[in-house]
Parts: C-alpha cells; structure tokens; sequence
C-alpha cells in the first residue's frame, strides 16, 4: 500500500477462531466514515446448505481439513467482483477473510480488488487459544483452528500484523486504526 493513499478495503486475515470477525466489528466503531464489514462465513451461509450441502462446493473434514471445489472458487471470484465494484463505487470495506491457500489467495483477491488501494492484516493467534476458543463455539468444526492458525500466513505480505493470543480485539483495532492514520493523506 502506497503511504500516501487513503485505504478503501481493510484485509484482515486469519484462521478460524482467532479473531478477524471481533476485530472488524472493533474497527467499525473506531474508524471515521462508514466501513462495510464482509466475512467469509457470510459469504458460506449463503450457500446451499449454509455450506453444509454437497452442492455448496466445500466441505469440513472430521479432522478440521476444508475442501473447496472449483464451482466454489467460481463464487468467490463473484463474490470479489462484486465488493470490487462496492470500492470502485465509493464504499469503504472491512473484508474477514480465511485465505486457505495463503499468498495464491491473497494475489486472488489482490488482482480481482485491483482498482481498489488495499490494506492487508495479518491476524495471529496461537494454535492452543485459537482451539480453545474453538471449543467453545458450536459453529466450528473441531481442528480448524490448529489447521488454519499457520497455513492462512503462509505467502502473505502484510502492512501489519496483530497478535490476539493475549490481545483483545479492541485493542488490535485500536492498533490498525492507528496505523491507518500514520499512512494516509487527511480527507
């Protein structure tokens, strides 16, 4: 990201349960001007299914291992068109996203928000929180959190990056927000 451009989506990356989906709801509350937060669990509850049908195009291991088929990849690619035209319109975007194929999903997005000045987050968690918080959720499918928690980082180049294994999600908004304003031109 150039240092002199004003962001128009925030990237925040992690694995699950480490903390993406608490973080941008934090950033909604501390950045000036609206931001739209957009997750990809949103993105797999509007699938067939809420992405439990074998129509949906992915699947949850036992073992906590996500498959995505190519109709799945197909959708995404939709999805990422359509908030790319959301940014071009003029609407600040906070995106929660779970990049399974780390840097190839990252050039994915890069390349489909091209037109649109990209801030990317790196959210951390340790394997052993983030299965603990795992634990706690019944949504999650048990072992994607250890499965994520590294594999998400791999090939990604970030601007920042935040740790939540003892941080809270107010404080790593605090932190990118913060950020932001040291790198972007007064509006």
């Amino acid at each position: 990201m150039s240092a002199r451009c004003s962001p128009q989506v925030i990237v925040l990356n992690g694995g699950s349960s480490s903390g993406t989906s608490s973080i941008a709801r934090a950033l909604q509350e501390r950045l000036p001007d609206i931001w739209l937060t957009f997750g990809v669990d949103t993105f797999i509850d509007a699938l067939p299914g809420r992405g439990d049908s074998p129509r949906a195009g992915i699947s949850f291991e036992p073992d906590g291992t996500v498959t995505l088929t190519p109709r799945f990849q197909d959708l995404e690619r939709s999805r990422y068109l359509g908030l790319s035209a959301m940014a071009a319109s003029g609407a600040r975007l906070i995106l929660d996203e779970v990049l399974l194929s780390g840097g190839a999903g990252q050039d994915r997005l890069r390349s489909t928000l091209s037109n649109a000045v990209l801030f990317w987050v790196g959210v951390r968690c340790s394997p052993d929180v983030a299965a603990a918080r795992e634990a706690l959720r019944p949504d999650r499918v048990v072992g994607m959190a250890r499965q994520q928690a590294g594999r998400v980082h791999e090939g990604v180049v970030y601007d920042l990056e935040v740790d939540t294994t003892s941080r809270t999600a107010d404080e790593c908004a605090q932190e990118i927000a913060a950020e932001l304003g040291r790198r972007v031109l007064p509006e």
